[in-house]
């Protein structure tokens, strides 16, 4: 059996390393707000060539934090892609804003800049671009735009560790950047985990605030805040891995060049990369219109794959009686012939990934 990801070889490669982190926050006795987090903040902000960073409990609590600490609630508007995890729409939703969808551009599923301006109105209050499947959407155009219609821009990084963007690492281009650490991510932790980066002190300290209580000093609680703090447990793997990102991600690189190389000539389509964008491959996505036949030739083949995602928000149960008559069908289309093929630091099999797709294109001409 191929796995779609195997979550235990990086964790075996890793183990010595890993155990030694853990027995080192169990020994102090120190297991919220200590050493270990406050390092990997720095580590990771460093990593992220921004100023500061926030250790958070998961990437969706880092969008919604975010959304709250630049003011979004009741009866405003955030532009968001039509194609995302929903988790996107749903931290808009949880601050009481409504979520305004714009679809990506074909082919690249990043959000789609030409078509933001037309969803922009006096409610709107901020842009959530997400960097799809880890190539970095075209944050320059994105931030022109918000800077003309004095909006924030706040990144959804959850795919994006590592990626960069006209040499620059994702992490600081917009106002805030939310990350998650889900043992699946590039940068993944042993359990949910997420953080914030920002080059701005302010929002940085409201966002640490809120997410503690909504307190900085003990028992003196400024805000109605919340519990949504990265552990140091969590927080002391995220630096073993952080270490190793790097390579881990070049690895991933390889792999995704080798489909391109090797399934070129097939009729199916395939991602497309932005020329100024370091791509760190989170998920390799090609589209075809009979996705579930290969589905079903690979599943027999014991390969796994995965649809990311099957389901557009705005068809979802959640979002249904607000969005169910909306119609967005560059979303629509593509989530009906998208198909995530086998990527990670730790794949083995990818010949056989691949001579399996082609048997099945030789079968079905």
């Amino acid at each position: 059996m191929i796995p779609f990801l195997d979550l235990k070889a990086p964790n075996d490669e890793l183990r010595l390393e890993i155990n030694k982190a853990i027995s080192r926050v169990i020994d102090s006795g120190w297991f919220i707000k200590g050493e270990e987090t406050e390092k990997f903040e720095k580590e990771f902000s460093n990593y992220c060539q921004s100023k500061y960073c926030v250790g958070l409990s998961n990437g969706l609590d880092a969008l919604t934090l975010s959304l709250e600490a630049i003011g979004v609630g009741e009866g405003d508007e955030v532009i968001v892609p039509s194609n995302t995890f929903i988790a996107t729409w749903l931290a808009v939703s949880q601050v009481g804003a409504t979520p305004v969808p714009v679809e990506p551009i074909k082919g690249n599923w990043n959000l789609d800049p030409s078509r933001i301006t037309r969803s922009i109105n006096s409610r709107t209050k901020a842009i959530m671009p997400v960097h799809l499947y880890g190539q970095p959407a075209r944050i320059n155009e994105i931030m022109e735009i918000a800077r003309e219609h004095d909006l924030k821009v706040i990144e959804d990084a959850a795919q994006a560790h590592g990626a960069k963007y006209r040499d620059s690492r994702i992490g600081s281009h917009g106002d805030l950047v939310a990350w998650s650490f889900y043992p699946g991510k590039n940068l993944g932790a042993l359990g949910d985990g997420g953080a914030v980066t920002t080059n701005n002190f302010e929002l940085s300290e409201r966002i640490r605030t809120l997410s503690n209580y909504g307190s900085i000093e003990k028992y003196q609680h400024r805000v109605i805040g919340k519990n949504c703090r990265l552990d140091e447990i969590q927080s002391s793997i995220l630096r073993v891995k952080l270490s190793y990102l790097d390579e881990w991600n070049s690895r991933r690189k390889v792999q995704a060049l080798r489909y391109m190389q090797e399934l070129a000539d097939l009729p199916i389509s395939l991602p497309e990369t932005d020329e100024d964008v370091d791509h760190v491959w989170h998920l390799f996505v090609i589209n075809l219109e009979n996705r579930d036949l290969l589905i079903e030739h690979l599943t027999r083949a014991k390969i796994g794959t995965l649809i990311h995602y099957p389901v557009p928000p705005h068809l979802s149960g959640a979002y249904q009686d607000n969005f169910g008559h909306v119609s967005l069908p560059i979303a629509e289309n593509f989530s009906k012939t998208a198909l995530s093929l086998p990527i990670g630091p730790h794949l083995t099999g990818q010949s056989t990934i691949i001579q399996s797709i082609r048997d099945f294109f030789l079968l079905n001409i």
